[in-house]
Order: C-alpha cells, then sequence, then structure tokens
C-alpha cells in the first residue's frame, strides 16, 4: 500500500515538474498577474492531487488539468466583476518566464499584448489564449472550457477580430514574419 502510495506521489510530483511553466504561463495570461497566476495553479493542483489515480491514468492528464483551471479560474470571475491583466507594474512581467518557442515572448512590447489580451471578455480570452498561446486544436480547448467547438471558433474570432482592431498591435505581433 504504501509503494503504491509513493509511487503515486512521485509521478504526480515528475508531472507537476514537467508541466509547471506551461500551468504557470496559462494562468498568468487568464488571470494577468504573477501571484494570482501562482494561486489558480496551486489550488488548481490541490484539486488535481486528491484525484491523482484517477487523472494520471486518464488519456491526456494535462488536458484534465487544464480544464481544472479554467473551471477555477471561471468560478473565481464570476464572484469578481472586474479583473485587469497587465499589472500596475511590471514586476509579474518580468518574471513570467516565456517558452523558447513562443511567438508572442518575440514581441517587442510584450505588455501592450497583455493590456490588449486583458480588453477581451473573459471566454474570449480563454478561447485565444488556448488556442493561439497553448497552440491546443479547437477540440481540445472546447474540451478545456466545456464548450462546443462552435463556441471556442466564434469566440476565438471575435477576440482574435478585437485584437486586430487595436491600432498597432497587428504589425507588432507579425513583424517577425507571417502575416
Amino acid at each position: 500500500m504504501g509503494d503504491r502510495r509513493e509511487a503515486r506521489d512521485k509521478e504526480f510530483q515528475s508531472f507537476v515538474i514537467g508541466r509547471w511553466p506551461r500551468l504557470m504561463r496559462t494562468a498568468f495570461l487568464l488571470t494577468g498577474e504573477q501571484h494570482a497566476a501562482e494561486d489558480l495553479v496551486q489550488s488548481t493542483l490541490e484539486q488535481v492531487f486528491v484525484a491523482w489515480r484517477r487523472v494520471g491514468s486518464a488519456d491526456d492528464p494535462e488536458a484534465y488539468v487544464r480544464r481544472v483551471m479554467i473551471n477555477a479560474h471561471a468560478r473565481k470571475h464570476r464572484r469578481r466583476l472586474r479583473e485587469f491583466l497587465a499589472p500596475k507594474d511590471d514586476s509579474g512581467l518580468v518574471r513570467e518566464i516565456a517558452d523558447t518557442g513562443d511567438r508572442i515572448a518575440q514581441a517587442e512590447d510584450r505588455g501592450v499584448l497583455l493590456k490588449a489580451l486583458a480588453q477581451l471578455p473573459p471566454r474570449q480570452r480563454q478561447a485565444v489564449v488556448l488556442r493561439y498561446w497553448e497552440d491546443l486544436t479547437e477540440t481540445q480547448a472546447a474540451e478545456a472550457m466545456g464548450c462546443s467547438v462552435g463556441a471556442v471558433k466564434s469566440n476565438a474570432a471575435k477576440g482574435i477580430a478585437k485584437l486586430r482592431a487595436i491600432p498597432g498591435l497587428p504589425d507588432m505581433v507579425t513583424q517577425g514574419g507571417r502575416k
């Protein structure tokens, strides 16, 4: 009994270590504050740890954890009417480390992107973050958001259209290549 529990604890620890940067990035993009992102990831991992036997044996444990995180964020957002994605100072932006392949990290002014993202309604922001930052398929994003593929397509399209309407933002994001 103790050996199985220890093996399960090690499996969970390995999962957390391997996924921490990506979970933090997603949480940061959803919440906009480093501390709020850390709290969101921690509370998500607390919930997941309790059910790790079931989660760890799922087809895609990362998708399960992402769904728990998005649901937790949505519950918190319902309680709080307004959240600000861009912190008042740059302390949260400095500590958020992007993956080396993250095209958004290559943009000159990441703060402009975060402020633009903050202007989106929560569901549009979730769709844009999951589809374009996390590079999930529409089906995976729909599963994570708990909605239909059509809702993901609609929210992502509306969110991208709003971002494109911000003067100078499309040029900044596409300056490094494709338009």
